[in-house]
């Protein structure tokens, strides 16, 4: 989820998406390069990120959503569609855990 908010403000660099997951987090989470490009590679394959000449992601290879037919946006709407659930759900349990 966060590769694809961080495609949607454009297109960018893996290195650059690295330190955006870390500026975003305030440094709580430091992704690796063996991290992200699996994670492009698999975006890639499904069609939801592309990269220059249709080449897998590399380190120097600027990466970004694909425009059509919108699954990158589409992923993500369904992303967020679940962090929101997970999310109420969890706070639900947090409260009852305290209240316990």
């Amino acid at each position: 989820m966060f590769t694809l908010v961080i495609l949607l403000e454009g297109p960018s660099y893996g290195y650059a998406i690295l330190k955006r997951v870390r500026e975003l987090s305030g440094g709580d989470l430091e992704w690796t390069d063996g991290m992200l490009y699996p994670l492009l590679h698999r975006l890639e394959r499904s069609g939801r990120v592309s990269s220059p000449n249709g080449a897998t992601p590399k380190p120097r290879d600027v990466a970004s959503t694909t425009e059509s037919p919108r699954r990158g946006r589409a992923q993500l709407a369904e992303q967020r569609r679940q962090w929101t659930t997970a999310n109420r759900t969890l706070g639900g349990l947090w409260v009852q855990a305290a209240g316990a």
